[in-house]
């Protein structure tokens, strides 16, 4: 089969040959019909080869949508021909953080080394995807794969943030969403389906701005060293209820911090390698500050159904797999409005 992989540190990602995988017991085949493309496969890509924690080649997407292609010995529930999202941050299965559903924080996955596909797994971005355990597949419904694969991650991550804030979020209260791209323009109609807060979006770009105003957010800020005061101003210097960079770049997280209320939350979902110092009198009294990663299954499963529903959908851009490294220029460039979405059989 056809597959996109990273193969040597430094170099682009290629399009390349590989044997068809077979599922062996308790796995599930899929035939890849969706793949999300990710700035997280750009940091992945952007390391260097001292201390690079994956095996090379890697077949790259930890967004998949497919259809059951075959199935390994004892699997139950699942059909061929039935289609599916897949849950991503794969884990044990049997700790206690697995036994809620939170895979994406296994307690043992580390240990037993398991990883995402895409991110150590052999990814989605190929024309088969081997998945570990039917529990992490979630049933599409009649949702179109393009529209789904990037709820995934794009949608999933940003609606596990959102929905820890959500007791915060009350009637006149501010949401700040920092980076309106793949992530974040999907947070700003998570915020607006769910809450009634005033939605404020910061960006640097104006493409970026535009489309944070079109998917539902009412007030938008260039994102510069003059934010944090408008979004004061904004807020007739009481500052926002939560706060969710979607950037966590250094300059991203202070202005994340210096715009957060009292008693507040600052949610940073980027990787960008920003801090945020936690202490007395560094930020207003009890604001607390959290890293959350991916969401649950049953998260996935919620994030689905307001899909379904009309409450959120991804602008997506669409690209065969061919042309899956010219996606990644174009996201790495920033000419990616949204999400990029890789198409392995056409």
């Amino acid at each position: 089969m056809k597959a996109l992989q990273y193969r040597t540190v430094g170099a682009a990602p290629e399009v390349v040959t590989v044997p068809d995988p077979e599922p062996g017991p308790g796995q599930v085949l899929l035939k890849v019909t969706a793949a999300g493309v990710c700035h997280s496969d750009i940091a992945v890509m952007s390391w260097p080869a001292e201390g690079f924690p994956y095996a090379l080649p890697l077949t790259l997407g930890h967004e998949g949508v497919g259809t059951v292609a075959a199935l390994g010995a004892g699997v139950a529930g699942v059909r061929e021909g039935e289609a599916f999202a897949v849950y991503g941050p794969w884990g044990c299965g049997a700790c206690a953080k697995c036994a809620e559903g939170k895979e994406n924080y296994c307690l043992r996955a580390a240990e037993l080394g398991i990883h995402p596909p895409g991110l150590g797994a052999p990814g989605a971005m190929a024309e088969y995807l081997l998945v570990d355990d039917a529990r992490h597949l979630a049933p599409l419904e009649g949702l179109d794969p393009v529209a789904a694969v990037p709820l995934t991650d794009a949608g999933l991550t940003p609606y596990h943030a959102v929905k820890r804030s959500l007791p915060k979020l009350l009637p006149g209260s501010t949401a700040v969403v920092i980076g309106a791209g793949g992530l974040g323009h999907v947070a700003i109609q998570l915020l607006r389906a769910l809450t009634p807060a005033r939605v404020v979006a910061l960006d640097v770009s104006d493409d970026k701005l535009r489309l944070a105003r079109e998917v539902g957010a009412q007030e938008a800020v260039r994102s510069d060293e003059r934010a944090a005061d408008a979004v004061r101003e904004l807020t007739g210097g009481v500052g926002a209820e939560a706060v969710f960079d979607f950037v966590g770049a250094e300059a991203t997280v202070r202005t994340a911090g210096a715009v957060a209320a009292v008693e507040g939350d600052v949610t940073i979902v980027g990787i960008g390698g920003g801090a945020l110092p936690v202490g007395f009198g560094l930020l207003p009294f009890e604001v607390s500050v959290s890293a959350p990663y991916w969401g649950s299954r049953a998260e996935l499963v919620e994030v689905l159904a307001l899909a379904r529903a009309g409450a959120v959908s991804v602008h997506t851009e669409t690209f065969s797999l061919g042309d899956a490294p010219l996606a990644y220029e174009r996201l790495h460039s920033g000419k990616i409005g949204g999400r990029a979405v890789i198409l392995p059989h056409g």
